[in-house]
């Protein structure tokens, strides 16, 4: 009896280290997990706040995640090139003075210059807008004057308005750019910048209505300056009883290409 005992004692003995065998190296990854988990929550304390099932839970869908961020991406901003060949620039300058229903009306075109607009569809800003007309480039162009005439009022444009040897470029340079979207690639736009004429600058806002059609844009408006505030002198006939009026109309229209 005392033999079979013993023996039974003998066989517990040896399944309890079987199984401690067995489970030996379940508790060893065990041991090994947890220290590893102090080590990097005691570096980074954002996953010390995490529970192993989110440590361990696997990351977001790729494809989720970069649709995500393209949902985010802003529309990139628009550069276009001005095409002073394309375009219409004009200067309006009325008669004025005694005899003023005498005289005849000024179209005085800007024929070269060169610039730069930036826009970003729907949103619209950034945006800017970037000019340099060449004063030499303007000329006569109203078909009520003759040719002798309009030869005669372009060397007055020359000698006497313009100065364009001391004064060779017109400027513009946008400062603020607000407006809204009307839709269908058309913008109703308000540009504020700096005009530099006659080597005097002065802060002007432009009304404009932008179209961007596929590679192209195209701007229209119209604004007046007083002549005076850019120290600008007036040409005149029949001893200064027809003269040129202070307020000058500018209208343009022109075409930008995208680059």
């Amino acid at each position: 009896m005392k033999i079979m005992n013993l023996r039974k004692r003998f066989l517990r003995g040896t399944e309890l280290v079987w199984a401690l065998n067995l489970l030996a190296p379940a508790m060893l990854l065990v041991l090994v997990t947890i220290g590893i988990s102090h080590s990097v929550s005691r570096d980074n304390p954002r996953l010390a706040s995490q529970s192993v099932s989110e440590r361990l839970s696997p990351p977001a869908d790729i494809d989720s995640v970069e649709a995500a961020t393209a949902d985010n991406v802003e529309p990139a901003t628009e550069r276009f090139r001005l095409d002073a060949t394309q375009s219409k620039f004009i200067a309006h300058a009325s008669s004025g003075g005694l005899l003023w229903f005498k005289g005849h009306d000024h179209l005085v075109a800007v024929r070269e210059f060169t610039g730069e607009a930036q826009l970003t569809p729907e949103s619209i800003t950034p945006a800017s807008l970037a000019l340099d007309a060449k004063s030499a480039s303007m000329v006569e162009t109203s078909s009520v004057f003759t040719d002798q005439q309009k030869q005669i009022i372009n060397k007055e444009l020359r000698e006497i308005v313009l100065l364009p040897d001391q004064y060779p470029d017109i400027t513009f340079k946008s400062t603020n750019v607000s407006g809204k979207s009307i839709g269908n690639g058309q913008y109703d736009l308000r540009i504020g910048g700096e005009l530099t004429l006659h080597g005097v600058t002065r802060p002007i806002t432009i009304p404009t209505k932008v179209t961007v059609t596929g590679n192209d844009l195209r701007a229209q408006g119209e604004f007046d300056i007083d002549r005076s505030d850019f120290k600008v002198k007036a040409t005149s006939a029949v001893h200064g009883l027809i003269r040129v009026r202070d307020k000058v109309k500018f209208t343009f229209d022109i075409v930008g290409h995208q680059f």
